[in-house]
């Protein structure tokens, strides 16, 4: 592995338990293999139940892995104990899709930024001075850290989620469909904090989306993902400008067009393609 390498993803496989006493288990993900450089993002691309959250929480240590290895800066990555999960913490992260249920509307900004830093050991002095720091960085005042989670919009709430994951300083943090529950204009917003971010931090994304129009913007390669295995991966101007798989081809189709003609035009395309995919 490359010292300029964050995450590599090798012949990963995942699988549950199947339902009943004598089922077999059920594979999600098989023979998956990713690369993440330092200071990039990867963006990874899927439908619903295409196993690009089981990939992410795979990373993250919470899906159970059968085959293969991810190593993090080399290092295979391990939940064991409790100081190897708090080793992790600190340098893995995640930004939930949904900006309202990830934080807790009980506690208040101060408390949700503080938590990740208290159970690593910092003082209150230091989580204080960190706090700020945070704030600052997503475009936040600094009075923000008296009010409650509740009390801010989506996109606000989202910011404070991505302070939340920088809070420790992680080398990766896997976004998970982190804008998909905002309206355009603030999803075009949060893109340009992360692109920020990055820039002047060095932070690795894993940017998981269903949409490769918006992975294509953030991204500097894609992986597309279909029924738990990587069909297609190149740099990410190649996948969406020249897609190879029909599968990658159809997510492109049905990505939305901001100009109503283009939109209708692409839609006409996708319903050709469709109806050619049927009959093939």
């Amino acid at each position: 592995m490359s010292e300029s390498t964050t995450l590599d993803v090798s012949d990963l496989a995942v699988a549950y338990p199947g339902r009943g006493l004598r089922a077999k288990p059920i594979e999600v993900l098989h023979g998956v293999n990713l690369t993440i450089r330092a200071g990039e993002t990867h963006g990874l691309v899927g439908e619903s139940g295409s196993g690009k959250t089981t990939l992410g929480r795979a990373i993250l240590g919470l899906a159970p892995v059968t085959r293969g290895t991810i190593l993090l800066k080399g290092e295979p990555i391990r939940r064991k104990t409790v100081s190897d999960r708090r080793r992790l913490a600190s340098r893995v992260q995640v930004v939930f899709q949904d900006p309202y249920s990830s934080l807790n509307p009980a506690m208040t900004v101060e408390q949700l930024l503080t938590e990740p830093l208290r159970a690593q050991g910092g003082t209150r002095d230091a989580a204080s001075t960190r706090i700020h720091e945070l704030l600052d960085r997503v475009h936040l005042p600094a009075e923000s850290m008296r009010r409650y989670a509740y009390e801010f919009s989506g996109g606000q709430r989202q910011r404070l989620a991505i302070a939340r994951a920088l809070a420790l300083g992680p080398e990766l943090i896997v976004c998970d469909e982190p804008v998909s529950a905002l309206d355009l204009t603030t999803q075009a917003r949060i893109l340009e904090l992360l692109v920020e971010i990055q820039e002047d931090t060095g932070v690795s994304y894993l940017f998981i989306s269903h949409d490769l129009a918006v992975v294509r913007h953030v991204s500097h390669d894609i992986s597309v993902i279909y029924r738990g295995e990587i069909v297609e991966q190149d740099v990410a101007e190649r996948v969406t400008t020249e897609p190879e798989h029909p599968y990658t081809r159809k997510l492109w189709m049905s990505s939305p067009l901001p100009d109503p003609d283009e939109q209708a035009v692409r839609r006409a395309e996708r319903r050709r393609f469709l109806e050619l995919e049927a009959h093939a």
